[in-house]
């Protein structure tokens, strides 16, 4: 047994519960590239995941309860040794404050990440902070460990779940991280998507990648997103949105009718990055949401966290002395920053496609509907001609 599994062993004793989770299959629902939608121009890693990454894990725990218990957690683990002794470089980057990131102001000071992120809704994150730190301190290597910086981050998803059931559990969250795997990831109405809401349609997770070609370094950029917000939806360049006549404000019963929401957006990338540089590309992401058409309203929460999982470039724990790093410079992002635009836009439009209708606190909201979704692409002529590719990016960004 590895450290890793070891530690996780032993918080999970100390939370009382076994591993097994509720995992609620979903019926199977197509992503975006499914129906010929392919943002950008840069191409998808091999699953189109933020499981791209290499080393990089994501797992679920989804709880669906009686009439009223619709949350959960999704956590993404950054590589899979002790990460509070080999911390990863990593950023935050704040859209709208409307939120609670715990564990964000030391992150944006040190520039390091030290333990899984969790995502969850808004009144477990102290529950969720308390599972992560039980979880590092149990780790071997730990012992002396006095203080841990959990990342925690959420959306309200109290239109669907009981939130103040205060539902999760300790042992869920680490149910969720002893279920994070490499491979596909499950998106929609999973996890920490269980009860989110966007557009007025079923919410959910959302994951999406791409591969940079060779002479623009070659790196791979994933994202996974929580999403549970309001806007006009667009997909693509298509006002899918306006064309099903639906805004949010048609959407929900009166006393919901507001563009409010958040998402939480993880940004993962093998490139050497500086803190600097990934708060930027956090940035970007976040921008990348306009691309959907969202709001930003002002009761939405909208963040992104940035890591990279470069070897060179972690952090030991009490090193404090020089040493060699090679990092990219500044000059060399703009491929970054458009692939953090283009994943952000697929990873939103696969959480909508891929959730499924959910029921709960008296009311239902449906899945975004597939045949009329659709026939609003055929009308705006997609799915669009083949053979957008990365030599046009470079084409365009050498004329400007």
């Amino acid at each position: 047994m590895n450290a890793f599994a070891s530690a996780l062993l032993a918080a999970l004793l100390l939370a009382g519960s076994p591993l097994a989770q509720d995992a609620r299959p979903t019926e199977t629902r197509p992503r975006a590239r499914d129906l010929g939608l392919a943002p950008g121009v840069f191409e998808p890693g091999p699953l189109d995941a933020i499981t791209d990454v290499a080393g990089v894990r994501v797992g679920h725990a989804t709880l669906v309860e009686g009439e009223a218990v619709r949350t959960g957690v999704t956590v993404v683990v950054p590589h899979g040794g002790n990460l509070f002794q080999d911390k990863v470089p990593g950023a935050v980057f704040v859209g709208n404050a409307f939120g609670k990131l715990a564990g964000s102001t030391q992150v944006r000071e040190l520039g390091t990440i030290e333990t899984p992120i969790v995502l969850t809704n808004t009144l477990a994150v102290g529950t969720a902070v308390e599972a992560i730190v039980g979880f590092t301190l149990a780790q071997p290597g730990n012992e002396a460990v006095r203080s841990v910086n959990a990342l925690v981050g959420e959306t309200n998803d109290g239109a669907l779940n009981d939130i103040r059931a205060m539902r999760v559990t300790r042992a869920d969250v680490l149910a969720a991280l002893a279920s994070a795997a490499a491979g596909p990831v499950p998106e929609g109405s999973v996890g920490a998507g269980t009860g989110t809401v966007a557009f007025g349609w079923k919410g959910g997770i959302g994951t999406a990648s791409r591969h940079l070609p060779a002479d623009l370094g070659g790196y791979t950029l994933g994202v996974l997103v929580q999403a549970n917000f309001g806007g006009v939806l667009m997909m693509d360049g298509v006002p899918v949105g306006r064309e099903l006549e639906r805004r949010e404000a048609a959407s929900l019963e009166p006393a919901r009718d507001t563009a409010d929401g958040s998402c939480l957006i993880v940004v993962a990338t093998d490139a050497p990055l500086s803190a600097r540089d990934l708060e930027r590309l956090a940035a970007r992401a976040v921008f990348g949401l306009a691309r959907t058409g969202s709001a930003f309203s002002n009761g939405s929460g909208d963040y992104a966290v940035a890591f990279s999982t470069a070897e060179e470039l972690r952090v030991r724990h009490g090193e404090s002395g020089p040493r060699a790093r090679t990092l990219l410079p500044s000059e060399g992002l703009s491929p970054l920053f458009q692939a953090a635009l283009e994943t952000t836009e697929e990873a939103v439009l696969n959480a909508l496609l891929r959730a499924t209708s959910v029921s709960g606190m008296g009311r239902r909201v449906e899945a975004i509907p597939l045949d009329r979704v659709r026939e609003a692409l055929a009308k705006y002529g997609r799915p669009a001609p083949q053979g957008r590719a990365a030599e046009k990016y470079s084409a365009l960004s050498s004329a400007t």
